[in-house]
């Protein structure tokens, strides 16, 4: 996190929270929700400055009740989450192929899980920031268990390194990652905030 959102926390620790404004949609991109767009259930404006999505991307965080956020100098703008809190890329770095997040972060895969519409999501850990709320300001790197969708630029790639088999309403399998064969189960898009305890929509 930027040491001038931390000095702002300290200075002014009263700012109200923000909730509905500020969105991750399904393709990684970070979307501006005006009134307009929340009264009507728009998508709204995908943000295109370079500087503001790094700036967001590097003030990510999350809460210890899976609400994440964008610490936004000393507000806390809370995020709706299109599908998961991390949307992935798979990238080709020196040392071979990578994952990354939208906000670069590497991920350490474990497993893949495919739902109902054939999107696929990938297990593993991800260095995020955590806030804990019983230490008031208290933010940590951490590496974390969790899940992000699969870009579907990647979907074709990722069928290249799979080996799959029908499952109900979806599939199963394995694919190979790093030299290593990974597990493809099934899941429905609807448990996932459950298994992974995370807040899609946040509310005050």
């Amino acid at each position: 996190m930027d040491e001038h959102v931390l000095r702002s926390l300290i200075k002014w620790p009263s700012v109200p929270d923000c909730f509905g404004w500020l969105a991750l949609d399904r393709r990684g991109q970070w979307r501006m929700r005006d009134e307009f767009a929340q009264q009507n259930k728009l998508p709204g404006q995908v943000i295109t400055h370079r500087t503001l999505n790094e700036f967001i991307s590097r003030n990510y965080a999350c809460d210890s009740l899976g609400r994440y956020f964008f610490q936004n100098g000393p507000q806390r703008v809370f995020i709706t989450l299109d599908a998961t809190p991390w949307v992935a890329r798979i990238t080709l770095s020196e040392s071979g192929l990578e994952l990354i997040t939208q906000c670069n972060n590497p991920i350490e895969a474990a497993r893949a899980l495919s739902d109902e519409k054939g999107n696929i999501y990938i297990v593993g850990k991800v260095n995020q920031l955590i806030y804990r709320q019983e230490n008031k300001d208290s933010f940590t790197k951490e590496d974390c268990q969790t899940v992000a969708l699969l870009h579907d630029h990647d979907l074709d790639h990722f069928s290249q390194l799979a080996k799959l088999h029908e499952e109900a309403c979806s599939f199963g399998g394995s694919w190979e990652w790093q030299g290593k064969q990974l597990s493809l189960g099934p899941i429905h898009s609807e448990e996932l905030a459950a298994r992974f305890q995370f807040i899609a929509r946040p509310s005050n």
